[in-house]
Order: C-alpha cells, then structure tokens, then sequence
C-alpha cells in the first residue's frame, strides 16, 4: 500500500537531532517560551522576510489572534464583515467566528480553488473591513489583484498560509504587502510539519505582533499583569525545537514535491480526470496534489484497490455543514462542484520515483 502521507518516514531522518534537542530541552529546564521558541520566531521570521514572528498553540489561533489583535487595536470592530473563499476549510471561517467578526462566503476560480478576486468585488459592502485569503493547497491566490482590491476600499488582509509554507511569488514569500499579516498552521502533516499542533504568525505591523505577543500569553506582558483579555496558546517548546530541525530542509523538501507534481501533471493521461492548474513557478508548494473527476467514489475506490490510499479535502463543503446553519440556505455552485469531485493523491518529500510511477500507470489505467 502506498500511503497517502507517512509522517513517520518524514520525520525519520531527523530523529538524532530530534533527540538531541528533546535532551536540550530537558537539560536547560525552561519548558515554555524559552530559547527554542525565540530562535524559531527569529528564524521563521528571516525564512518568510518579515520583521516579526509569533508563535501560537495552531493554526486556527494565529487566525483568531490576528482578528482580535486588529479588534484590540481598532482597525477591526465585532460585527464587522470579513471576505473568505467558500471552499476553504471549515476552520478559516471559524475563526472569524471566533473573533465575533461576521464571514462572507465568496466562489473561487474553478482551475486554481483560490479566491476570484472579481467575486470579492462584488460582495464589498459598507461593512466589509478584511479580506481573508486562503492559499489553498500549496498554490498562493492572485494577491497582485486582491492587494489592489483591498487598497481601493481601505480593507485589511489576512492571509491563511497553512498549507503554503514556502510558496514564493516575484521572489517575495507569502506575505505580500507591509498591511498584510500570515497564519500558518504547523499540524504534523503541514510541509513544514511538526510533531503535534504549532502555530504562528508573522507581520511587519510591530503593533499588531506586540498585542499578539500578549493575547497569546492571557493578554500578559509582563507576568501577573494582563492588559486584555488573551488566551494560553503559546508555541511549546520542545514543538519549536523539532521545527528549529526541520526549517533548514524545507526548501529542498518543497522541491521534491515540485518534481513530484511535475511528473503527474506531464505523464497523467486519463479524459475522465481534471489535473490541477500551475504555472511552474515556485508559487506552488503542492502541500496536497488535487484532481476532480465526476466519478470520485469509483476512483477512489479503484486505487484503494490497487494499493493506493487517497484522501478527500473536502467532502464536505463550509456552508453545508451543521455547525454553519446559518448559510445552509446560501447556494455556490462553483464550491459544490469542487467538493463533489476533488480527490488528492499521494505527494510528499519521501515518495520514490517507482512509487509516483505506480501511481501515475494505475491512475491512467483507470476506465470510469
């Protein structure tokens, strides 16, 4: 069987210096927001090109604690409007909720799953103050366009780069502009993963990480003096140590996925599949490789078969689920059709060129 994604034989090559910094940790007895975690904010911070880089418990929190940071600040108000694509994952969306900031769901481009930035336009109101964008899969949105956007209308962007660690565009990282600020998610399975839940986020807004900074330590700078009212979700320790490990490699890892993704976008050749679109750049870290086809459950099923797991993201669109009511009435075809019909193949760092080959003869041989 191949796997869609074996985390342990990710993580395996950096299992000595793994327990190197687990005996580190252990030896220099200071657990939380200690040396590990200040060199991985100073490091990530260098790797993105921004000033500042706080860590946080998630990804979901960096969302949150963004939001309530522009609320804390004054640039954001509860109850104000906050643009977000309709495909992404639920968890985007909850964090506007999150931070008592309402959401309004928009269509993405069918060929990209990024947010259409004419569909942004086109859902402005006076209430609207922020654009959430999502880098869906690996691929950055159209952020030249949507930067023009939010400038016209005076909006905040945030950016949601869990799944773009890396991802470059006109030789700038993720963020694009001085305003803009980036949540990313360090979930194991992330491309830049650790070995449980860990989250950051950067800025060049020194306000904006300064309250975050606090938020995140029960709205405290100093202890036992709390000047908001913040959370405990601070990047651990000894999470931070293993992403310390990691970082160096993630670049080289990225392009191993590039390679991968290449093959399959050249050498798939099935009428009945939709490939993923990508112009070749370094815009693209294929955190998941995602084909439509009107036939999932058959094909899904077929490889399963053959020895190949797949994996659905996402089955179930945002506004069709329970816990959004509230939208259950609202209608995105474009959405839908994408939820119906993705399908992810295996791709990662450690996949072997007889692997990927497999894939490739098993995916053309498939007749719907």
């Amino acid at each position: 069987m191949i796997p869609f994604l074996d985390l342990k034989k990710i993580n395996q090559p950096y299992e000595t210096a793994f327990q190197e910094k687990l005996k580190l940790v252990l030896d220099n007895g200071w657990y939380v927001l200690g040396n590990e975690v200040k060199e991985f904010e100073t490091s990530f911070a260098n790797y993105c090109g921004t000033k500042y880089c706080v860590g946080v418990g998630n990804g979901f929190d960096a969302l949150v604690l963004i939001f309530k940071g522009y609320i804390q600040l004054g640039k954001l108000q509860k109850g104000d409007e906050v643009i977000v694509p309709a495909n992404t994952y639920i968890a985007s969306i909850l964090a506007i909720l999150q931070a008592d900031l309402i959401p309004v769901l928009v269509e993405p481009k069918l060929e990209t799953y990024n947010i259409n930035p004419e569909s942004i336009v086109e859902k402005i109101t006076s209430k609207t103050k922020a654009i959430l964008v999502v880098h869906l899969y690996g691929q950055l949105a159209e952020m030249d366009r949507i930067n023009e956007i939010a400038m016209a209308n005076n909006l905040l962007i945030v950016e949601d780069a869990a799944q773009a660690h890396g991802a470059i565009r006109n030789q700038e990282s993720v963020i694009s502009n001085q305003k803009s600020s980036v949540a990313y998610s360090f979930y194991p399975g992330k491309n830049l993963g650790a070995l449980g839940d860990a989250g950051a986020v950067t800025t060049n807004d020194l306000e904006l990480a300064k309250v975050i900074q606090s938020l995140r330590n029960y709205g405290s700078e100093t202890k036992y003096y709390n000047d908001y009212v913040g959370v405990n979700s601070r990047l651990d320790e000894l999470q931070a140590a293993f992403l310390n490990v990691k970082l160096p490699f993630l670049d080289a890892e990225n392009e191993k996925r590039r390679a991968i993704a290449k093959r399959y976008l050249s050498e798939i050749k099935n009428d009945k599949i939709a490939l993923p679109f990508w112009d070749l750049s370094n815009n693209h870290v294929f955190h998941l490789f995602v084909i439509r086809t009107q036939n999932r459950t058959n094909l899904q099923e077929y490889l399963q078969q053959n020895g190949i797991q797949t994996v659905i993201h996402y089955p179930v669109p945002p506004h069709n689920q329970k816990a959004l009511s509230d939208w259950n009435h609202l209608s995105f075809p474009i959405t839908e059709k994408i939820h119906n019909q993705v399908l992810s193949l295996p791709i990662s760092p450690v996949l072997t060129d007889d692997e990927v080959d497999f894939v490739i003869k098993i995916v053309n041989q498939c007749i719907f």
